[in-house]
């Protein structure tokens, strides 16, 4: 039994030598993603702070884009994650503006043609950053919207303020996205041979910096201090660690909300006027 499953393991990573080596990786495209420059010189039309609050209150439709880099792997491997969801930002009993987020999916693209990863909407859907209070300043015209990280935890229970658990007995493990595997679930296709999942857990740290425009929009950049762990995988060849940075281009990390109608809640309510109001997902380039 033991040869056969040395032998499968063999095999296993000789057809991922093969295809990492003949593939040739796809590079990242220009930064910014997206040209915001039609705001980049307009000035706000609101001056009171408290107008300004009532301004953004509502209901949003969120895009963002993260961009990593894995130097783990022989050749880096460049990732793109896009999420999609809900931000609504409404004003407590003191007048301090909240933010409340509900991701609902979420899109990777890798530098390799003959690799795709997938995240279950189960998986980001368990993602619950806390409500949060966002500080509000005016800088060179315009109003800027600060959100502060709040730590959260996904695939394991535990404290989110102190550093993610890389204890593989841990007993605090779950299950969010309910397919009976510890942590969440990462599906890897690899030249459409090898399928394989990866089970980690993440310690979501994200801070956001936003601008209103006059349009009603936010936009602005992601900043990314996540802490990722893996717990394991259905194949040796994929249990390994990974080391993901994040690109340090601002245009790299966009956020775009903006505003809709309080009827729109779902994600198939989402995705109906995703090309609407969102412009296209990025890609890589063809060296």
């Amino acid at each position: 039994m033991l040869k056969k499953q040395y032998i499968y393991f063999l095999f296993i990573s000789i057809i991922v030598v093969i295809i990492n080596g003949c593939a040739t990786p796809l590079l990242w495209p220009e930064s910014p993603l997206y040209n915001f420059s039609e705001y980049e010189n307009e000035e706000t039309i609101i001056d009171n702070l408290d107008s300004v609050k009532k301004q953004i209150v509502g209901h949003y439709a969120h895009y963002d884009v993260v961009a990593y880099q894995d130097s783990t792997t022989k050749t880096p491997m460049l990732t793109f994650i896009i999420s999609y969801g809900f931000t609504d930002f409404y004003l407590d009993s003191l007048g301090n503006l909240i933010q409340s987020d509900r991701f609902l999916r979420a899109s990777h693209k890798i530098n390799q043609e003959r690799i795709t990863s997938e995240f279950s909407d189960e998986a980001v859907q368990a993602i619950k950053p806390r409500n949060h209070k966002v500080d509000i300043t005016k800088k060179d015209g315009k109003w800027q919207i600060y959100r502060a990280p709040t730590p959260t935890l996904l695939g394991i229970t535990g404290d989110p303020s102190k550093p993610l658990s890389k204890d593989r007995r841990d007993p605090n493990y779950t299950d969010p996205d309910e397919d009976g595997n510890p942590g969440v679930t990462v599906k890897i296709n690899i030249g459409k041979i090898i399928k394989g999942e990866i089970y980690i857990t993440r310690r979501e740290i994200f801070t956001n910096y936003l601008s209103l425009n006059n349009d009603g929009t936010l936009i602005g950049f992601v900043k990314d201090d996540s802490e990722q762990f893996v717990v394991g995988a259905s194949h040796k060849i994929l249990d390994q660690a990974s080391n993901n940075t994040q690109h340090p281009s601002k245009g790299m990390n966009p956020i775009i909300l903006v505003p809709i109608s309080d009827d729109i809640d779902t994600l198939e309510d989402l995705l109906e006027i995703r090309d609407e109001i969102f412009p296209k997902e990025p890609e890589f380039i063809v060296p």
